[in-house]
């Protein structure tokens, strides 16, 4: 680990590889799937007698959630939901970066939709409380943090305007009631959060997992339907699928502001080395100043 008060080294490729073989894992032909709050490795093939996956955390503070992680999927597939499972019941910890082992998915039979996700919420909205804690959903909770990294690439008036917007909304969503009884929720409840291989789908990137107003995991469509060009059709499926939807809850705009608050903090923390976020950021923080709701946001 890095000496007291060094600069912790970036998190980068070739850093996951190295952690990987100091795992003891060939890290030499691990396939890179995803690089960001993890670094995701395919460790075999699909049709391999064992084939895994690794995620391995950019971060030592990930070490908890990746604990929780596991915890979760274990009382999923306990519970009969249908989620990736885990492939090894501890965590590995390398110069203070958790890693964790999962089975690996077989290659998807088609894209999932949003009827999938919401067939699937239905089922994890069902569940009664775990035999552990799980977090409040605090969607917020990273503006600060995302702000900082962001520094002098994007304007200090819109940084303040989006701090004093996290207040309000923070505030607001204490004060809602739900329809919904409170209760275990995926937390990033999108559809790339599904995986549909021939038994069917499921769902995977378990970390958001939490304990808090169901009716979070319902105002996400509801924001891509206004903000990211889902289909009116497709919303509608996701809404036959799951059984209600959330527009109908007076609450629905605080979630959706709080948010978009937390959407447009999250592109600035990129905007020091990409003009496409400093470009992404003004659209969706001048949308914001102007209260205007038609405006299209684009994925980052």
């Amino acid at each position: 680990m890095p000496a007291a008060g060094a600069a912790a080294p970036p998190f980068t490729e070739a850093r996951a590889r190295r952690l990987l073989a100091s795992a003891g894992e060939r890290a030499d032909g691990a396939e890179l799937l995803a690089l960001g709050e993890n670094a995701v490795f395919a460790l075999g093939p699909p049709g391999a007698p064992e084939p895994l996956v690794v995620r391995v955390g950019r971060d030592p503070s990930l070490l908890e959630r990746a604990e929780r992680e596991l915890r979760v999927a274990d009382w999923l597939e306990r519970q009969g939901v249908p989620a990736v499972r885990a492939a090894r019941s501890g965590v590995a910890v390398v110069e203070g970066h958790p890693l964790t082992f999962w089975r690996r998915l077989a290659e998807p039979v088609r894209e999932a939709v949003p009827a999938d996700l919401g067939a699937l919420l239905r089922l994890v909205h069902e569940l009664p409380e775990p035999p552990f804690e799980l977090p409040r959903r605090d969607l917020l909770s990273g503006v600060e943090r995302w702000l900082r990294l962001a520094g002098d690439a994007v304007p200090a008036a819109d940084a303040a305007y989006l701090r004093a917007r996290r207040a309000d909304f923070d505030a607001a969503a204490a004060e809602l009631t739900p329809v919904l009884p409170p209760g275990p929720l995926h937390g990033d409840a999108l559809p790339r959060n599904v995986h549909v291989g021939p038994y069917g789908p499921l769902l995977v990137d378990l970390e958001t997992f939490s304990d808090d107003l169901r009716e979070h995991d319902l105002v996400v469509l509801a924001l891509s339907l206004d903000r990211y060009g889902l289909e009116e059709a497709d919303y509608s499926g996701f809404v036959r699928a799951y059984g209600w939807d959330v527009r109908e809850w007076p609450g629905c705009a605080v979630l959706r502001g709080a948010r978009e608050t937390a959407a447009c903090a999250w592109v600035a923390q990129h905007a020091p080395a990409n003009p496409a976020a400093r470009r992404e950021f003004a659209r969706r923080v001048a949308s914001l100043r102007e209260d205007n709701a038609a405006v299209r946001w684009y994925a980052f």
